[in-house]
């Protein structure tokens, strides 16, 4: 399977430099389940969206120090480029900004939070299992760093994961779109260098202090990841299963 990186922000260089940047960090994450996967890389940071959904087998977005709200022109063709691939049911998955981007694009709302910021490990109650996951624990444990949120769901989306600081922390749109909130990517070496370069002075410190305190816990990365595999291969399966069922009615 061929996955599409998006990538739509980076990390302070000092932390490209010790922990590689969103890319290489989805990269190592999902080879963790399948090291058989390939991959491509497209900067929409930069204006370079793609144009044709089936460049790829399916479309991984990743988070940004942006928000969908600013409407900066490389993001904002992005939403463009979400309704093609859903129109063309290819699968696409949203983590953190790609999740917001992804709500926004088909209809929902995101703001920035009246709860204000959500940093370090936080727990999620699983609140529906589904038959392609490998893996179906009743929480999720995964180190967040967001002040946005998905406050309106798009039609057709489902509440798969939440909390009670994020109602909205995992959504699932049919067969085509599974979101997450949280940062499945970050494991606690960078999130804790994450607080120290970039978020320390910009969050206040008594969001700061506890969220460092949080790091250290067991975290649900691999379960994040085999979720995100299982559903691609399960996304995968249902267009090929729809194209051949059209084919035949045609």
């Amino acid at each position: 399977m061929r996955i599409g990186i998006i990538e739509t922000g980076r990390p302070p260089e000092v932390l490209d430099a010790r922990h590689g940047d969103y890319p290489s960090m989805f990269r190592n994450l999902l080879r963790t389940v399948d090291p058989d996967l390939e991959f491509l890389t497209r900067a929409a940071l930069d204006g370079d969206v793609p144009d044709d959904p089936d460049e790829a087998d399916a479309w991984l977005i990743t988070g940004s120090r942006h928000g969908v709200y600013e409407r900066l022109d490389g993001l904002l063709a992005l939403e463009g480029f979400v309704r093609s691939a859903v129109n063309a049911n290819v699968p696409l998955v949203g983590i953190c900004f790609g999740h917001q981007v992804i709500a926004s694009a088909l209809g929902g709302t995101v703001v920035q939070s009246d709860k204000g910021w959500g940093v370090g490990h936080h727990a999620y109650d699983v609140i529906e299992h589904r038959p392609w996951m490998s893996a179906q624990p009743d929480r999720l444990e995964i180190n967040a760093v967001h002040q946005d949120q998905v406050i309106e769901r798009p039609p057709g989306a489902e509440v798969i994961a939440r909390s009670r600081f994020c109602e909205n922390a995992a959504l699932i749109y049919g067969d085509c779109i599974l979101t997450m909130q949280p940062h499945p990517e970050f494991d606690d070496a960078f999130a804790r260098d994450l607080i120290d370069q970039r978020l320390t002075g910009l969050v206040p410190d008594d969001r700061l202090d506890p969220a460092r305190e949080t790091l250290g816990q067991p975290l649900s990365r691999d379960v994040a990841a085999s979720w995100i595999v299982d559903f691609l291969r399960h996304a995968r399966a249902a267009r090929k299963k729809n194209s051949a069922t059209a084919q035949a009615v045609a």
